[in-house]
């Protein structure tokens, strides 16, 4: 049945605290200084005025037990290194395993939006996106097929929520992986429509810094309207959002009821967004057509008023 009048509101949006931008467009944060990070979040320390320092005025001191999406380890779990071909072409398999505070590879994930864990892989400056999800072994080791499309910088995310979490709170793990091969970088610049796989998705709304505003994202093919997007990980769409810069991550998750088996529903997705800092934004849209996943990527700057 086609419900196209519902239109898969998303909330929270991205009111989450970051720490830590980096100036230049498109840095990636080093393993070094997620290191530093890690210590910091283990020990609880809260960041006041003089720890921010050198940080950048435009970024409020923050809570390092806060952050998501910036380290190797957050809650007592550490993400080992990644093992992946470290060549452009170079076909193998990406592999890695979740350990918890004992140093033992983590077995019990709890089902989130249809799935254990959700792998996300992005080079440094925004581009060659991939939301994929690996399998895992009886030793705790996920691995999928893989191959390198292009040579960079990539930051490699886990997220997942560990099954014996009574509160059932998310964990984002990140490394980073080096491939080599001919490098040509991709500046990112403002956009609010993508072109992918046929289908035109065009971005609406103003994305504000410290107040939630909706975000409406309609897609179209060949100018009409599609209304059987259907069901993909719990929801009619899947957002995942970065901030330039430090690729601090956001997992935004719909709010509202799961829809059911065979329900369809389009043109629009609507989800209310909340941006923490000033700045660059870059978002993936996963939706789902015919069986078919599709990625369409944008790039917002803030809006004040």
């Amino acid at each position: 049945m086609n419900t196209a009048p519902r239109l898969g509101l998303y909330g929270a949006g991205l009111a989450v605290l970051f720490v830590g931008a980096f100036a230049a467009a498109g840095a990636v944060v080093p393993q070094s200084t997620v290191d530093s990070w890690t210590q910091e979040a283990d020990g609880g320390h809260e960041m006041g005025a003089e720890d921010s320092a050198g940080h950048g005025d435009e970024h409020p001191a923050e809570t390092a037990s806060a952050v998501r999406g910036v380290s190797s380890a957050q809650d007592g779990y550490l993400l080992a290194p990644v093992a992946a071909p470290d060549q452009v072409g170079d076909r193998g398999t990406l592999s890695f395993q979740v350990r918890d505070a004992h140093g033992e590879a983590l077995t019990s994930f709890a089902t989130e939006h249809d799935k254990e864990l959700h792998l996300i892989v992005v080079r440094s400056d925004g581009s060659r996106f991939r939301h994929v999800h690996p399998t895992m072994a009886a030793d705790g080791t996920w691995s999928l097929p893989w191959e390198w499309r292009a040579a960079g910088t990539y930051r490699v995310y886990a997220d997942f929520v560990p099954a014996d979490d009574p509160e059932g709170q998310p964990v984002t793990l990140t490394r980073t992986v080096e491939v080599t091969g001919a490098f040509a970088p991709v500046v990112a610049t403002p956009t609010d429509t993508a072109e992918v796989d046929g289908f035109t998705v065009a971005l609406t709304g103003d994305l504000e810094v410290g107040e939630s505003s909706q975000l409406t994202l309609t897609v179209t093919q060949d100018g009409e309207p599609v209304t059987t997007l259907e069901p993909y990980l719990g929801a009619f769409g899947h957002l995942v959002a970065l901030r330039e810069g430090d690729l601090a991550f956001l997992h935004v998750h719909p709010e509202g009821d799961e829809p059911a088996a065979g329900e369809t529903s389009g043109p629009e997705i609507s989800f209310m967004a909340q941006a923490p800092t000033p700045g660059r934004y870059l978002l993936y849209l996963d939706f789902q057509v015919d069986g078919q996943v599709h990625s369409a990527p944008f790039v917002v700057d803030t809006h004040t008023h």
